[in-house]
């Protein structure tokens, strides 16, 4: 990684004039991202932010019009570079932009993140406050489809992902991971980046090496990125399998990091998958398993659904069961050599 530059800019602004604003560069791995990318770097380069802002995008071999969009994009805006990432994979796009990037403070987005105006202000304010080495805050989910909105309300939900407060909220506090993340520049080269193995789940995996390398990971309810939902059944089952196989590689990874949040969906799989198998050979009490869950998911979408339109609604309990099910089948079934380097070839 580049050394971190001494440079920042001060600002006239209300309140700001008798204090020197850190220089900020923000990071975007975009991979296939025509729809979004236009309104997504836009929301970055109009941000209330004092200080000096760059932001490098990584692009991936996309097949659709991404490339276009980023050189049309850098040729408006001299604060806006544009890097390849011939892998197109995240963590290696997260690390080609970090060594392009000049400032000593590394806010990392996506392609299709939508952030507030004072996103950046509030996530340097508080990594000052607090001292952290990475800050971050709510992955607020907003769908438009009745689909997407069941999707939403789900991924904000205790019953869909458990009491992780970037997905639930909650106050101010050290926590084990934040979503994406504004990060110290010193930290990402004290642990050496991200682990470019882990294809999915590098997030979590940084920030467990941040945290055992004396660091502290802070979620801040004021940084608020709006997250948009996957738009059908088949594409939310995809995401949350491959989720749950590469939890699992981070927890042989980094022993002792799997609590009960990670582990109930494959405990739920193993279980009602026993009970159907007992009540298939005729052991009735076998099928109370499966059909106390389907009961419950049913009450908790009746309790979470409220303020939902009929239409998301009704589509909560699938949604639920999808997440559940399909993390914990991608948890049960995930390879012991994902997330091995590949041996060179001789």
């Amino acid at each position: 990684m580049n050394p971190s530059s001494s440079r920042a800019q001060s600002a006239p602004q209300p309140g700001t004039a008798d204090r020197t604003w850190p220089a900020v560069s923000v990071v975007m791995p975009v991979l296939n991202e025509e729809r979004h990318l236009t309104d997504a770097v836009r929301r970055i380069l109009t941000q209330e932010y004092p200080g000096e802002l760059e932001l490098v995008l990584a692009i991936g071999p996309s097949r659709d019009r991404t490339e276009e969009i980023a050189a049309r994009l850098a040729g408006e805006d001299p604060r806006l570079v544009v890097v390849a990432n011939p892998t197109g994979r995240t963590p290696q796009g997260l690390n080609i932009a970090i060594k392009a990037s000049q400032y000593s403070i590394i806010v990392r987005v996506d392609g299709h993140s939508l952030l507030p105006v004072d996103y950046v202000r509030a996530a340097v304010e508080t990594m000052e406050e607090t001292g952290a080495d990475n800050v971050g805050g709510i992955m607020a989910a907003e769908g438009v489809t009745p689909f997407e909105q069941a999707v939403a309300k789900a991924m904000t939900s205790r019953i869909g992902v458990g009491n992780a407060r970037f997905h639930t909220g909650g106050e101010a506090g050290e926590v084990e991971t934040v979503y994406l993340g504004t990060f110290r520049r010193s930290a990402l080269e004290r642990v050496g980046g991200y682990d470019e193995t882990f294809v999915r789940a590098q997030d979590w995996e940084m920030n467990h090496r941040i945290r055992q390398t004396g660091g502290t990971v802070y979620f801040t309810p004021r940084m608020r990125v709006t997250y948009r939902p996957r738009p059908n059944l088949r594409a939310l089952a995809k995401q949350y399998f491959h989720t749950g196989r590469w939890r699992r590689v981070v927890g042989r990874e980094h022993q002792g990091t799997l609590n009960l949040r990670y582990l109930a969906p494959p405990l739920a799989v193993v279980a009602m998958a026993a009970g159907a198998v007992a009540g298939a050979f005729g052991f009735w009490p076998g099928w109370l398993i499966p059909g106390g869950y389907a009961a419950a998911i049913v009450v908790g979408a009746g309790v979470e659904g409220r303020g939902l339109p009929l239409s998301a609604w009704i589509r909560l309990p699938l949604v639920f069961a999808t997440m559940h099910l399909s993390w914990g089948v991608g948890f049960l079934t995930s390879p012991p050599g994902l997330g091995q380097p590949t041996p060179a070839k001789s």
